[in-house]
């Protein structure tokens, strides 16, 4: 096997997503975007932003509503000539050229392309768009819900997350928690009735539970006890619109706890986001690093806690702890096309430093099928720069870059999810028999 091998494998080899955000096809279907908005509705946005366009301008390219596509394109057009080169523009470059045929975007190009955007979103496309172009094994979806209900569009390919931001966060939605189990949450007894009642329902049918709770308070945990989090939810049921910020995480930490304990039970692993915010002008960096959680990883040592992005700019101690702890798996997600060339340099020392199995190369954390696509391709190309670079400078042979190809785009994350058993049970759940 040659360096041209290698590249073949990485290109056309199955890729497991273990992170987006995929609207459902409906939603793309009859309510997607534009043009201007599929290419551009994605993380560049906020790169614009830092480049020099203005929040209207930024809100007027999305709103299909604000103009015509030359004049909303037009007015961050300056600002899109800075971003370019970045790994968002990088990605946005990718998208318009492979969805739209677009080498460089103009405006008679988009104008053009909005024809094909009309073409593309039909039925079936959305998965065939991922399943046989991006050739994507499955994608495992956040949407923000704690249901995992079957998605008919694509029911052993679009997998979801069990959302627990909101518990996390010390958020009770209480209207919603009855309407969904029928208890009216009025102690700690009740809410964790509740809590477990949630993923009898839906455990079986998700692939992992997540939160990225990171982005409202901090990723510090702080061990609690029932009496403590009695106090503090009483506290919330009396005036949940003025809940003290340490009231809050104190619930937030007991209720974090609980959705671990049940995703031991459950064999689900416990996606957290660390690093980088999205978007841009906010971001309370003492919040974000993975080091916070250290005392909550020693307490869950039977736990799978992935930890999201590269806890970019904080790679090196996630390195680290990833080193130091069995229960601790590191995602890509997101990370090839933050900082791409960073996102390079901490797989090569992951390598180097980390037992291979665990690493996860791609999550693309978008909420159309066309930057997902985008996000693949680009995760391809500066992957396979990671392993070429590696065997040029002789750190490793041929057939050790393949393995470790196959372990990163797939292997990890098989042996990681039960992905088998959550397509079971959706199969199990979808027949006319449970209907």
């Amino acid at each position: 096997m040659n360096m041209s091998d290698l590249s073949d494998y990485i290109h056309n080899a199955p890729l497991i997503d273990t992170h987006e955000h995929l609207k459902f096809e409906e939603e793309w279907v009859q309510e997607g975007p534009d043009v201007l908005q599929d290419i551009f509705g994605n993380y560049v946005i906020a790169d614009l932003v830092v480049a020099g366009a203005s929040l209207d301008d930024v809100d007027n390219l999305l709103d299909i509503n604000s103009g015509d596509i030359g004049t909303r394109f037009s007015s961050i057009e300056k600002a899109w000539n800075c971003v370019k080169y970045t790994g968002y523009g990088e990605a946005v470059g990718i998208l318009a050229r492979d969805i739209y045929g677009l080498d460089q975007i103009t405006i008679q190009g988009l104008l053009d392309a909005d024809i094909e955007n009309k073409k593309l979103r039909k039925p079936g496309n959305r998965l065939k768009l991922l399943k046989e172009h991006a050739n994507i094994d499955h994608v495992q979806i956040d949407n923000f819900v704690w249901r995992c209900e079957p998605d008919q569009s694509g029911p052993d390919f679009f997998l979801y997350d069990l959302s627990w931001v909101d518990f996390c966060n010390g958020v009770i939605p209480l209207e919603e928690i009855y309407k969904e189990t029928g208890i009216s949450v009025k102690n700690i007894k009740t809410l964790e009735e509740a809590i477990e009642l949630i993923f009898e329902k839906y455990g079986p049918y998700a692939i992992a539970v997540k939160s990225q709770h990171a982005y409202s308070r901090t990723l510090k945990w702080i061990e609690r006890t029932d009496q403590e989090a009695e106090k503090a939810l009483n506290i919330i049921l009396c005036d949940p619109e003025n809940v003290p910020v340490e009231i809050a995480l104190c619930l937030g930490d007991w209720a974090w706890a609980k959705g671990i304990e049940l995703s031991i039970q459950y064999n689900l692993p416990f996606k957290i986001h660390t690093g980088y915010y999205a978007g841009h002008s906010r971001m309370p960096v003492n919040r974000i690093k993975s080091g916070n959680m250290c005392e909550l990883l020693a307490r869950y040592i039977d736990a799978k806690f992935i930890l999201m992005h590269i806890a970019y700019p904080y790679s090196s101690e996630l390195i680290a702890i990833a080193k130091h702890y069995p229960n601790v798996w590191v995602d890509l997600c997101w990370a090839w096309s933050i900082d791409p060339y960073s996102s390079f340099d901490f797989v090569r020392r992951f390598i180097h430093a980390v037992p291979i199995n665990k690493l996860f190369a791609f999550g693309g954390d978008t909420q159309w099928p066309t930057s997902a696509y985008a996000y693949s391709v680009q995760t391809r190309k500066w992957f396979t720069h990671v392993l070429q670079t590696e065997i040029k400078e002789d750190f490793l042979n041929e057939k050790q870059a393949l393995s470790i190809a196959h372990r990163l785009m797939e292997q990890n994350q098989k042996d990681c999810f039960d992905i088998d058993g959550t397509r079971e049970n959706i199969i199990k759940l979808l027949q006319p028999s449970r209907l």
